[in-house]
């Protein structure tokens, strides 16, 4: 198929060091040009890929110092991809909403993948308007807030399966937090974990601008303790050795997590999550194989206590089966091919039975 994949701009893709959507693209956009598939990615321009790029923009966003407003690098975008759409069997968007009017009268030949949360009362009424728009949730429970929606698919992301490798945690044992600084993701609640256990915490993770008060007022002072290590924000080559070396990696959030690619990342490296039920998170870690699910610091410091019960060949080997960029490559293209050719598939037709709680099959079965 002639796919296009279509990037945020805020990161590279790959992205330089933090950036969750920008990595899954780079991941689905290599494999399915590994797999065969004419692959054209509209990206910012320090982008790398196997596939044709077509640079929108010099660099990453996040990068250009002189950038004030994103919105006009992503209207130039647009007009690029119209420009090139007739090319194209599929459009994969993963901008969330902006594309919506421009392709409208072409929506059976896009899809959109959400990445982010969708329990916003202002997008209830953006999404009623485009009802009409093929949609890509990547767990169940981040429809749950949507309105009567075209969910075209349900597809969990994936890793290379060679990107990370299973290892034993290191001579100085330590558990770890990845990812971001903010409320939502509690990194105040790894570190209570971390002191009551009596256990070394390694935090690796980055600080947006508008969270930098937060992190200054809230995170800071309890960095001092003997038991807490900052490293700041990491990339791609040091993050197996960081989550490989740990003995469990700390999810403990508070809001209704998407997806959660951390929490793929360590079962890759064999180590095992604990993490509070939020979001996709019961879809992800398998209780008691995989890691723990807890409802509390008290129930988290316990588990720490249980580590020895799980085997990290075990968890690799769920990785494998269920975590892969071959599988998530493989189910999008079921999608595109439900999408652009229903008549070749045993799937309903699009408008006859995606609506919302649906989908064309593809949701990643055990």
């Amino acid at each position: 198929m002639k796919i296009a994949q279509v990037a945020p701009l805020v990161e590279s893709v790959p992205p330089r060091l933090y950036g969750g959507t920008e990595r899954v693209v780079h991941y689905l956009t290599e494999e399915l040009v590994r797999q065969g598939h004419d692959v054209t990615l509209f990206a910012s321009g320090d982008s790398l890929t196997a596939a044709e790029l077509v640079p929108c923009g010099e660099k990453a966003l996040r990068f250009n110092p002189q950038v004030q407003d994103p919105l006009p690098h992503y209207m130039v975008m647009l007009e690029k991809i119209r420009r090139r759409a007739r090319e194209f069997d599929m459009i994969h968007f993963h901008i969330d909403c902006l594309h919506f009017p421009l392709f409208r009268q072409m929506s059976a030949r896009t899809v959109t993948t959400l990445h982010g949360r969708l329990d916003l009362p202002d997008l209830v009424p953006l999404y009623q308007e485009f009802d009409d728009m093929p949609l890509v949730s990547i767990s169940r429970h981040q429809r749950r807030p949507m309105p009567d929606v075209l969910w075209a698919g349900n597809v969990y992301h994936g890793l290379p399966d060679d990107l990370y490798a299973i290892s034993r945690p290191s001579d100085g044992a330590y558990v770890a937090f990845l990812g971001r600084i903010c409320p939502e993701k509690r990194v105040d609640r790894a570190i209570e974990m971390a002191r009551r256990a009596g256990v070394k915490l390694r935090i690796a993770a980055k600080v947006d601008s508008i969270d930098q008060e937060y992190f200054e007022s809230k995170i800071r002072p309890l960095l001092s303790h003997p038991l807490i290590e900052y490293l700041g924000e990491i990339g791609e080559r040091e993050k197996g050795a960081f989550l490989g070396g740990a003995k469990a990696v700390l999810f403990p959030i508070d809001w209704p997590e998407p997806f959660g690619l951390v929490m793929i990342e360590a079962m890759a490296c064999g180590t095992p999550v604990i993490a509070y039920p939020r979001g996709s998170v019961p879809e992800v870690v398998e209780h008691g194989v995989t890691g723990f699910i807890v409802e509390s610091i008290d129930q988290a410091v316990a588990a720490l206590g249980k580590l020895d019960t799980l085997d990290r060949g075990v968890i690799r080997r769920r990785f494998e089966r269920r975590f892969t960029v071959a599988r998530m490559a493989r189910d999008y293209v079921k999608i595109y091919r439900a999408l652009t050719e229903p008549e070749r598939l045993p799937m309903p037709a699009v408008g006859t039975g995606l609506r919302a709680g649906t989908g064309v099959g593809v949701v990643l079965a055990d």
